[in-house]
C-alpha cells in the first residue's frame, strides 16, 4: 500500500473527471478509481458512454458523441497529473482518516474522497433495448427530444418521471404514445391532470413492452396485453423509458448518510456526514442529471475538498 493520497476520486463521468482537472491543477494529485468496462453507468465515463450524440453540452456547436467527450474530459485531466485506474470500488471505510477504499483487493488511501459513481437508468431488460439504446431509444428527454420533431415517439412508464418526459416531449413530436403496465397511473393527480389535457397525449393501457423494433434505429414497439396476452406494434420512431433512477451507492451504505431513496445527502455544497468525504454528479443529484450539472458538482467538490484539506493539518491519523 503506497502512502496515503490527498484526494481520492470514486467514478468518473463528467463528475469525476472534472473534480480530476480541478484537484490535479491545485496540485493535489488526485487518484481516480474510474470503474470497470460494462453496460450500466458506473463504468468509465459513466451513462455518456451509451450516448451517442450530444448537443447541449456547451462549446461543441456540432454537438459531440459522448464517448468522446469523455476522452476529451479525461485526458484534459491527465494532462495535468490526475491518474487513473480502470478499477472499481468494492468496499470503503470512512470511519477514520486517511479514508480506505478497496479494488480488486487492492487497498487505496486518502486523506480527502470525492464520490462521483453517477446513477444509471432502470431499464426493461430487453436485448432489443441494449442494442437500440443511442439509436432511438433514450432515458432522457431533455438530452434527446430535440432528435425527435414532428415524429411519433413512445414513452414508458407511469409515474411522475414518465408523465414530465411525455409533456416535454410534445414541444417536439406530433404525438406521444405513454405505455403503462397498468389501466391508472401511478403518478400524482396534478401531472396525470396536465397529461390528460395535452391533446398531443395518447395512452397505451395494460400493456408491457415485449420488443423494441427496429434494424439499426427504433421504427417500432412490440406490445403485449397485460390481460389478454394478445401482441400488437406501436409504430413509432423514438423510445423514451422512464421508470425511475438508481444511484450507484451500494458500496457506501452505513458508512455514509443518503436519503431513502439512496442518493448520497449533501450539505454546504458537495459535503457529506463524514468530514472529508465529498460527492458530485447524478450520486447526489436526483432533479437534473445533466451532463453539465454532473461537471458542475465536480468543479464544486473539488474546491470544497481543496478548501478542507487546506485546513486539515497531516496528522497520524489522516496522514
Amino acid at each position: 500500500m503506497a502512502d496515503p493520497r490527498d484526494v481520492l476520486i470514486i467514478g468518473s463521468g463528467p463528475a469525476g473527471h472534472t473534480a480530476a482537472l480541478y484537484t490535479a491543477r491545485a496540485n493535489l494529485h488526485p487518484l481516480v478509481l474510474e470503474g470497470e468496462p460494462s453496460s450500466t453507468s458506473d463504468q468509465p465515463g459513466g451513462q455518456l458512454m451509451l450516448t451517442t450524440d450530444v448537443e447541449n453540452f456547451p462549446g461543441f456547436v456540432d454537438g459531440v458523441q459522448g464517448p468522446e467527450l469523455m476522452t476529451i474530459f479525461k485526458e484534459q485531466a491527465a494532462r495535468f497529473g490526475a491518474e487513473y485506474v480502470t478499477v472499481k470500488a468494492n468496499k470503503v471505510d470512512f470511519s477514520l482518516g486517511p479514508f480506505a477504499v478497496w479494488a480488486d483487493d487492492e487497498e487505496y488511501r486518502a486523506r480527502a474522497v470525492i464520490i462521483a459513481t453517477g446513477a444509471r437508468s432502470l431499464m426493461l431488460g430487453l436485448e432489443s433495448e441494449r442494442r437500440l439504446l443511442g439509436y432511438g431509444l433514450s432515458t432522457c428527454a431533455t438530452c434527446d427530444g430535440f432528435f425527435h420533431r414532428g415524429e411519433q415517439i413512445a414513452v414508458v412508464g407511469g409515474g411522475d418521471s414518465a408523465l414530465e418526459e411525455a409533456i416535454f416531449l410534445t414541444r417536439f413530436a406530433d404525438k406521444v404514445t405513454i405505455v403503462h403496465r397498468r389501466n391508472e397511473l401511478r403518478a400524482s393527480k396534478i401531472m396525470q391532470d396536465r397529461a390528460f389535457a395535452n391533446d398531443k397525449i395518447e395512452f397505451r393501457w395494460n400493456a408491457i413492452v415485449d420488443e423494441v423494433v427496429g434494424d439499426g434505429k427504433v421504427s417500432g414497439l412490440r406490445l403485449r396485453d397485460t390481460q389478454s396476452d394478445e401482441l400488437s406494434e406501436l409504430p413509432v420512431t423514438g423510445v423514451f423509458v422512464a421508470i425511475g433512477h438508481a444511484p450507484n451507492t451500494d458500496v457506501f451504505r452505513g458508512q455514509i448518510d443518503m436519503d431513502e431513496n439512496g442518493y448520497i445527502d449533501t450539505h454546504d455544497g458537495t459535503r457529506t456526514n463524514v468530514e472529508g468525504v465529498f460527492a458530485a454528479g447524478d450520486v447526489q443529484d436526483h432533479v437534473y442529471r445533466q451532463a453539465i450539472t454532473a461537471a458542475g458538482s465536480g468543479c464544486m467538490a473539488a474546491i470544497d475538498a481543496e478548501r478542507w484539506l487546506e485546513h486539515e493539518p497531516r496528522t497520524e491519523t489522516n496522514w
